[in-house]
């Protein structure tokens, strides 16, 4: 049984997620280097994932001079994925790479045309795919339970304190460090619905606005910084209910995500999560950050097959994906909130599948990331077709980028393929 050794670029929570997936699956997977800039990173996740023996680089440029290892992981900020992933591939490695991937038209090109070149596997990270409950939904669609699928009404329901923590306060809120919010939140959601349509798209339209998170809607009299501000007991918003407060309402985590953001210190202490605030990113109010991002975005999609599509990005008070799935003999209704899948065929009684049910275990983002990683092997093998490949999740971004032109041209019909 051939181990295929793996080199980690970018040692973030993502970087973490696989390197330990991937260290419990010993047989299959030797983690064998790691990168990132920041030295600490690199100990943390050595110390999460109890790696020992493997190699350990700070730069980037130097890490992708030479081949290490037969599979990298990339799991860098947004804006460094594409030049990363050209490098890697051109050096010979096979690479699992985290979305998303560009908002630049000739990026997706240039990644795609290396790709051809150099004959690499490259597998994106869209984890919802390979969810058991999303495949469920996949399943009966192609199935033709419903009939003809003919319109996909899809709800990205983002839990308040997440989007004020990673699109509001920090890289996410920035423009030149990341990408616009539809991608950065919906790449799984643009990805998932292109799948389900099971065809290239057509025309985009969108309109979307910053229309909260801006310095006229900070509570009367707001400091700078959470932790110096009266209303840090009371605002929705405040830092200290999200880090501090939260962390000791799941009962101190060791290390983990959102605190992480905050503190690389492990174990986690209240000191070191106030430090965190007070010097670093995620303690400045959120109405005072230069957000550069919509706070909600609203998106219309007709594919080439007929198939008519509405995704809609909102924050709200409880996480949860929605997906309806009409067809002209019944509908699938998935709710995350609900823990169910409903199929409503014409003339029948409803079913109900939990979408608990389907997985082994509680896991991160429906269960993909550990199947995900698990397929991998088996893509590398060749004994499997990837799911998620590199040039459906062009497709998918092209439908982001010509949404998020056609918000700034106020909703204008915008042709995905140009």
């Amino acid at each position: 049984m051939k181990r295929y050794r793996v080199a980690i670029l970018g040692c973030g929570s993502r970087g973490t997620v696989f390197c330990s997936l991937m260290n419990q699956n010993s047989e299959r997977y030797k983690v064998v280097a790691l990168c990132d800039t920041n030295a600490e990173q690199i100990q943390k996740i050595k110390k999460v994932t109890t790696l020992e023996n493997v190699r350990e680089f700070l730069n980037p440029d130097e890490f992708l001079k030479e081949k290490y290892a037969d599979v990298m992981v990339i799991a860098t900020p947004d804006r460094e994925h594409v030049s990363q992933a050209v490098k890697a591939m051109n050096l010979g490695y096979d690479i699992l790479l985290e979305k998303p991937l560009s908002d630049s038209r000739e990026e997706l090109k240039l990644l795609l045309e290396t790709q051809e070149k150099t004959g690499r596997t490259v597998v994106v990270c869209h984890e919802l795919r390979y969810g058991p409950g999303f495949r469920k939904c996949a399943e009966l669609i192609k199935s033709g339970t419903i009939g003809k699928l003919y319109a996909i009404d899809a709800s990205e329901r983002v839990w308040y304190m997440h989007w004020a923590q990673a699109y509001v306060r920090g890289i996410g809120a920035s423009i030149e460090r990341g990408h616009p919010a539809i991608l950065a939140k919906c790449s799984h959601d643009l990805d998932l619905v292109q799948a389900y349509a099971g065809s290239e798209c057509d025309t985009v339209s969108s309109v979307g606005d910053l229309s909260f998170f801006i310095p006229e809607n900070a509570p009367e009299g707001a400091a700078y910084r959470c932790l110096d501000c009266k209303h840090q007991d009371s605002c929705v918003y405040s830092a200290k209910k999200m880090y501090i407060d939260l962390w000791y309402e799941r009962g101190q985590p060791a290390f983990a995500w959102p605190f992480n953001k905050v503190t690389l210190v492990n174990p986690h202490t209240e000191e070191s999560i106030r430090k965190g605030l007070r010097e670093g990113e995620y303690g400045i109010c959120a109405f005072q950050c230069k957000v550069e991002k919509v706070d909600h975005q609203f998106v219309q999609m007709t594919f080439q097959n007929g198939v008519k599509a509405s995704l809609k990005m909102i924050y709200a008070q409880e996480a949860g994906r929605r997906l309806v799935f009409y067809g002209n003999y019944g509908e699938i209704i998935f709710d995350e909130r609900a823990d169910n899948i409903e199929l409503r065929v014409f003339g029948k009684k409803t079913e109900t599948i939990s979408i608990q049910s389907l997985m082994s275990e509680e896991q991160s983002h429906g269960g993909g990331d550990a199947v995900l990683v698990n397929e991998l092997y088996d893509i590398l093998s060749g004994t499997t077709v990837c799911t998620t490949p590199l040039c459906e999740s062009v497709e998918s971004h092209l439908m982001g980028i010509a949404a998020d032109e056609s918000r700034k041209m106020g909703g204008a019909i915008v042709k995905v393929h140009q």
